[in-house]
């Protein structure tokens, strides 16, 4: 048992959250620096450096994060924020838990965009690149808005439209878009896939859409059954459903050789590339992740005869 004088120093705070965290994570050590660091706003370095110290008032906030994360809740949950890329963004369970695999489909469309005017004509392999720079981008089941205000922080669009079917979700969104303030415009609309964005013409689309099966849904891991929303995960009996619905329709709201570009399903990359053909693109390209994994799938419309 620790003694009172310590319990009220950081290190005193910090030790008894490890002992709670360790009935969740084999990292509960690291894990309690981290909410730490995340509730006050230091480096972890920094609380390290200032372990001895008096706990400051943060210390209820902090209390209340070890408890949700020692009952379950995912760390992002937990602590109420993500980091993805340039942005730390508000998060709590109306939407999905931004990965690292969907900073990877952002740098292929920022490729794209600075690609933009510099090529014309010639393969998807070349350049994927259509215009100018500027204009219209949309972001499809935004979520939290991670994609959305990425690109229009660190891409040269002009304008962000976020869509996101779920209405909570995208009041979260909203939330972010306040919290960023980004030099371009983001709108947020609520509707169904590619739906708000009927009279629009963008030169990108892009989606991390759910892409799971019912039965892939079961056998994940309970952090994420428990807590995540389901309607960003799963997508019908083949795990497709929204991906089919992308490549159906978003040509018909794409600027000629405009760019549609999906995260997918490492085990379905076949089968979107064959979807994507039996739609009527032409020119498609699947990348891989950083771990070599076939991740994203992208698309270019027709150029303008």
């Amino acid at each position: 048992m620790l003694e009172p004088a310590q319990q009220e120093t950081i290190a005193g705070e910090l030790e008894r959250a490890v002992e709670r965290l360790a009935r969740v994570t084999a990292e509960a050590r690291r894990e309690a620096t981290l909410l730490w660091a995340a509730v006050t706003g230091a480096s972890p370095g920094e609380v390290w450096l200032r372990r001895d110290r008096a706990a400051p008032p943060e210390v209820a906030r902090f209390r209340d994060a070890v408890a949700r994360r020692a009952s379950g809740v995912p760390f992002a949950y937990a602590v109420g924020r993500v980091s993805f890329r340039r942005l730390e963004l508000r998060l709590d369970p109306r939407a999905l838990i931004p990965r690292p695999e969907t900073e990877g489909l952002v740098d292929l469309v920022l490729d794209w965009a600075r690609e933009a005017g510099k090529r014309k004509g010639g393969t998807l392999k070349d350049s994927l690149a259509v215009g100018g720079k500027g204009g219209v981008v949309a972001d499809i089941g935004t979520g939290c808005g991670c994609i959305a205000l990425s690109l229009a922080l660190e891409g040269t669009f002009d304008r962000v439209i976020a869509v996101e079917r779920c209405s909570e979700a995208a009041a979260l969104a909203c939330e972010n878009v306040a919290l960023v303030r980004p030099p371009v415009p983001v709108e947020v609309r609520v509707g169904d896939l590619l739906a708000p964005l009927a009279g629009e013409r963008c030169g990108a689309v892009v989606a991390n859409p759910p892409y799971l099966t019912d039965q892939e849904y079961a056998a994940v891991d309970a952090s994420v059954r428990l807590f995540e929303p389901r309607a960003a995960l799963v997508s019908g009996p083949d795990g497709l459903d929204a991906t089919r619905a992308l490549l159906v329709g978003a040509q018909r709201v794409l600027e000629p050789g405009g760019l549609l570009a999906l995260e997918i399903d490492e085990r379905r990359a076949d089968a979107v590339r064959a979807l994507a053909r039996a739609s009527g693109w032409t020119r498609v390209v699947v990348r891989e992740d950083l771990f070599g994994r076939p991740r994203y799938a992208l698309a270019c419309a027709a150029e303008a005869a």
